[in-house]
């Protein structure tokens, strides 16, 4: 297998217009990445979270999220939902993205075999890389 990532997307007042989507879709089609858990949730305004149903999502018939129909591996589960809600704004509604990066499994199973071990693992957030390269920038 390859890593396993999350994402946690807000929508704030819930506002989704599925751009997304379809470049999710060719992420697929391309064997890059598996969708493992899509879910989507919303937190109202006095905080209550609840989960939204795909078909929810689409009533307006604007969205066409009939492939994401049923994608759950199981991995993701109440506490999961929870944690990921103190991240929203009240009013808000967001999806919840698990997923295998698949091009980097032939890579992990290679260095696995050559007796390599993986001991750190992270992320840069984008607004971080984009400061650091400004400064940079800015110092020549």
């Amino acid at each position: 297998m390859g890593p396993i990532d999350y994402l946690v997307v807000e929508f704030p007042g819930n506002r989704m217009t599925g751009e997304g989507f379809p470049i999710l879709v060719d992420l697929v089609d391309r064997g890059l990445i598996r969708i493992l858990d899509l879910m989507f949730v919303r937190k109202d305004d006095d905080g209550s979270v609840t989960g939204v149903e795909i078909a929810d999502l689409t009533d307006d018939g604007k969205l066409d999220l009939a492939v994401f129909e049923g994608v759950s591996s199981g991995l993701l589960g109440q506490d999961d939902i929870e944690e990921a809600a103190t991240a929203l704004e009240p009013g808000s509604s967001a999806g919840i993205l698990v997923y295998e990066n698949l091009w980097a499994a032939p890579f992990a199973a290679t260095l696995r075999r050559g007796g390599a071990r993986m001991v750190a693992s992270g992320r840069i957030p984008v607004p971080a890389l984009v400061a650091a390269l400004d400064a940079t920038e800015a110092a020549h």
